[in-house]
């Protein structure tokens, strides 16, 4: 899986991360299913091909996480927490906004690096 530094800018600061990229269904679907441990400056970004409204759920993720929805334009819309779930039935986490980018990184990571929800994400995946 490829893998690509993205840059968060925040009122005040910009914030580096370096992710894998799930631009394809099949790693979509995969996402961090299985992973023990996430670095801490480390996530996922999943690319959708269009708009989406649609939520995440954690079947068979092992570790809590945290979620940013992202426009097109970069615009960081919500900013959610979800909970590992190992069981058959999982909640899902929907964000109530149409997205075209979602970063997955660990739990409180935004909340610890002040990327707040009006944020922008710069990054270039070709």
């Amino acid at each position: 899986m490829r893998k690509i530094i993205i840059r968060i800018l925040g009122s005040m600061k910009e914030t580096l991360l370096t992710v894998l990229v799930a631009d394809t269904q099949e790693k979509r679907e995969k996402g961090l299913m299985f992973v023990k441990k996430l670095p801490e400056d480390h996530g996922m970004l999943f690319v959708f091909s269009e708009k989406v409204y649609d939520g995440f759920w954690m079947k068979n993720t092992l570790i809590p996480l945290s979620i940013a929805f992202i426009d097109s334009d970069g615009e960081i819309l919500k900013i959610l927490n979800m909970w590992p779930c190992l069981n058959d039935e999982c909640p899902t986490y929907d964000p109530q906004v149409f997205y075209q980018y979602a970063i997955e990184v660990n739990y409180g990571w935004f909340e610890r690096n002040q990327v707040r929800e009006g944020d922008y994400v710069k990054f270039d995946l070709f």
